[in-house]
């Protein structure tokens, strides 16, 4: 719960320097399409030797959420956004196939410039809070790191209130979730940082 007060207060602090050009609020919602990063297999009784590595394939996820848009000069923007999202992947081997889930909120805080017309260019850190991550029916209880930071750039389109655009993001911290296997004992780790594109579309309230 503190870390959603905290992203909260960081959301709000955010378009303070650019109230005098005056703010923008809106809603937002869309599609990624990525993934997370390798699942590891490793035996605990063998000295941690990884047993098996397997690549993520990419799988469609959703996000919701707000924003502020503050103009600082004519061409240039801050654009703070809070929004739930929740990332698939899948694992194939051995004729098996394992779902991963995250559930997080994101708060990028973007920077961007217009080009020509609509047109706008965008990119920013982006701060990241799991909230719960799953792999199939097995929670995974340990994670390295609750608190992430990764980076998105993008281009959208802005036609009167409202907006598209595409965007890539990729987590910078390195973060793994873990549990142990109670049928094999082996250690199951997953790579949680998100490599994908998002598509949004954005409406100004």
């Amino acid at each position: 719960m503190k870390n959603v007060v905290v992203f909260l207060i960081l959301f709000s602090s955010c378009t303070i320097i650019s109230q005098e050009k005056g703010i923008n609020f809106g809603v937002k919602a869309g599609l990624n399409y990525g993934d997370n990063g390798k699942i590891e297999f490793s035996d605990v009784t063998n000295a941690g030797d990884n047993l098996l590595s397997e690549n993520a394939d990419d799988r469609v996820g959703y996000h919701i959420g707000v924003f502020l848009r503050g103009d600082i000069t004519d061409n240039f923007y801050l654009k703070p956004e809070l929004q739930y999202t929740q990332n698939s992947s899948s694992y194939s081997f051995d004729n098996r196939k394992l779902n991963y889930n995250v559930k997080k909120l994101d708060l990028p805080i973007l920077a961007g410039i217009y080009l020509l017309g609509p047109l706008h260019v965008f990119g920013g850190p982006s701060l990241q809070y799991i909230v719960d991550n799953d792999l199939e029916d097995v929670r995974l209880s340990e994670v390295k790191n609750e608190f992430t930071v990764g980076v998105q750039f993008g281009v959208g389109l802005q036609i009167r209130r409202l907006n598209i655009d595409l965007r890539y993001e990729r987590g910078i911290t390195e973060n793994q979730a873990q549990t142990i296997d109670a049928n094999t004992g082996q250690t199951i780790r997953v790579d949680s940082r998100p490599n994908q594109f998002i598509l949004s579309l954005a409406l100004d309230l």
